[in-house]
């Protein structure tokens, strides 16, 4: 029978108007500081500037002068349109905007093996 007394418990419990009589959680009026000072350590800033430079899926390759331009670009215009992932037309105008101009007829892309 402990089962049904521990369910009778929770049952009890859900029927309360104020679930949180038993929260563990502490909260500035249960004796934490509360003069608004951040206590974690470390710098956030930093973190999220070496997120920002680290991309896992570019690490392990040496990009040439163009590939870290393109990216840079790319880069540069995803920060100042606030806009994380642009659309295809974006992308598009940041090729022009570095000089990229189509002077002959398409030819069929060759996917080198890595």
């Amino acid at each position: 029978m402990p089962a049904t007394m521990e369910m009778d418990q929770v049952v009890q419990q859900r029927l309360s108007k104020d679930r949180r009589v038993n929260d563990r959680r502490s909260f500035p009026s249960q004796g934490a500081p509360s003069d608004g000072v951040e206590r974690r350590a470390g710098d956030p800033r930093r973190k999220a500037q070496r997120r920002r430079e680290i991309d896992p899926t570019t690490c392990e390759r040496d990009y040439s002068l163009d590939e870290v331009e393109f990216m840079n670009a790319m880069d540069t215009y995803k920060r100042r349109s606030g806009r994380p992932f642009p659309t295809w037309s974006e992308v598009l105008e940041v090729v022009r905007s570095l000089g990229y101009r189509k002077v002959e007829a398409t030819t069929e892309i060759v996917i080198k093996s890595r």
